[in-house]
């Protein structure tokens, strides 16, 4: 089993990162590393925080747990604090920014969803029984219509047809 120096493989996982975005593939080819390892490499250096996309090189294709991560690691910091940190990551504040206000409405949307199911059901509620209520109404009405009809059948059996006479 050959053993790589901590530097080579730093070395190797910031070719894999921003700006450069090197793929697995031709890094390993470069430098002679099989992929898995690379692979393991990165998957490490994200575990302990290194925020790094997915096998894409492009930014925008960077996954929701990276661009969380980095919403986070630059939240409390300055202006040119930021800036500098953008430029190590190879990103555009602007990128961060859009990410951070897609959080945040990815939150509020989540609120929002809930208040707008508790009213939906509030809605529904009522309609319920407005529609029980009715059905009632039509229940008792239709149970006088039914004595009615019983008390005329009575009353024409007792006294008969008014135009038998």
């Amino acid at each position: 089993m050959i053993r790589y120096s901590q530097e080579f493989k730093e070395s190797a996982i910031r070719k894999m990162l921003p700006p450069e975005n090197r793929s697995i593939s031709e890094l390993a080819d470069e430098t002679g590393v099989t992929k898995t390892t690379l692979r393991k490499w990165k998957k490490e250096a994200q575990v302990v925080g290194a925020a790094a996309p997915g096998n894409e090189e492009r930014i925008s294709r960077w996954n929701g747990e990276d661009r969380l991560q980095i919403v986070l690691e630059t939240y409390g910091l300055n202006e040119s604090e930021r800036n500098e940190y953008c430029r190590a990551k190879g990103l555009y504040p602007e990128d961060i920014e859009a990410w951070r206000n897609a959080c945040l409405k990815a939150t509020v949307g989540q609120t929002s969803g809930d208040d707008k199911s508790q009213q939906e059901a509030r809605v529904s509620k009522k309609k319920c029984q407005d529609l029980e209520k009715e059905l009632r109404r039509k229940e008792k009405a239709l149970a006088e219509a039914a004595a009615l009809l019983v008390l005329r059948k009575k009353a024409q059996a007792i006294w008969g047809d008014e135009e038998d006479e």
